[in-house]
């Protein structure tokens, strides 16, 4: 089970190393990480803390600001020169944001962390690790934690490995902030798609796995933290997210390839699950759950 405390000293002091940050070590996969910001400043510096507290020596960061009023500008200056590119003007909203950084994204591999959310600690070294075991993976992902507007640690949730089916009849089964992937799927499946306010990360990865070719891989390790807060989107929007997954899933329900019907798979994917929890002897996960 994830240790609280490590992602609470983790993402509220300074501890890189700015001459690891500087000098960029080829050997290493280049990743590029973005963030999507505006008027957060309350939780933005945790959040770029909880990047460069990585001391990941081939990091590309990017942070795309839309315009703050409320301090963040002066807490991304304080960390510029460790940035491949930051900007603050206006736009028209997060993933018009994030595709702003994924333009100028140059890594083999990218990512985004909301400015809310955070790594937790070693993520980076972790996939990294998974991305030289195997060439042939294209997205990568992990547990997270969910965490409240003083980092402490509310909830754990566990992943497993990744089901198209699942992906389609139950929803979401990555979570943004462990999500990883390769810049080529960019290339072939187009950027997130700006219709979305809510579920565009929940649209992107179900358009891209729908193409069997695409190999997802989870790691057994909490690579993020999402934080819960009052002016959060799933507090200020959940009934957009609601209807906007529903839409994506009745998109894609016909390409399950499947007569078995979605009430089937929902069934298969809970007990899945619980299958995957007993068979890896996971009882305090398990036992966390049905606390819940």
């Amino acid at each position: 089970m994830f240790q609280p405390n490590s992602l609470t000293d983790f993402v509220q002091h300074p501890t890189f190393e700015p001459q690891v940050l500087a000098v960029k070590n080829a050997a290493y996969p280049k990743l590029s990480v973005i963030t999507p910001s505006f008027n957060q400043a309350a939780f933005l510096e945790r959040t770029i803390l909880s990047v460069l507290n990585q001391n990941y020596p081939n990091l590309e960061y990017i942070i795309i600001d839309g315009g703050s009023s409320d301090g963040s500008v002066e807490i991304i200056k304080k960390y510029e020169k460790y940035l491949h590119f930051w900007v603050s003007e206006k736009d028209n909203g997060q993933v018009d944001a994030i595709n702003k950084g994924l333009l100028r994204a140059t890594g083999e591999w990218l990512s985004f962390q909301n400015s809310d959310d955070v790594y937790a600690p070693n993520a980076l070294v972790r996939v990294a690790a998974e991305i030289t075991k195997s060439r042939s993976v294209d997205i990568l992902y992990g547990h997270i934690v969910m965490i409240d507007e003083h980092d402490i640690v509310i909830e754990q949730l566990k992943t497993v490995p990744f089901c198209r089916q699942c992906q389609v009849a139950e929803g979401m089964q990555i979570h943004n902030q462990s999500l990883f992937f390769k810049r080529s799927l960019i290339d072939r499946f187009g950027l997130f798609d700006t219709a979305y306010q809510f579920a565009f990360d929940y649209e992107f990865i179900t358009r891209f796995t729908m193409n069997t070719s695409v190999v997802c891989r989870q790691i057994n390790y909490f690579l993020g933290g999402f934080r819960k807060h009052i002016s959060a989107k799933t507090s200020t929007i959940s009934d957009v997210g609601t209807r906007e997954h529903e839409t994506i899933k009745q998109r894609y329900t016909s390409q399950i390839d499947s007569v078995l019907g979605l009430r089937f798979w929902l069934w298969y994917c809970r007990l899945r699950k619980m299958g995957w929890f007993l068979l890896n002897f996971d009882f305090a996960y398990i036992k966390h759950r049905q606390k819940i």
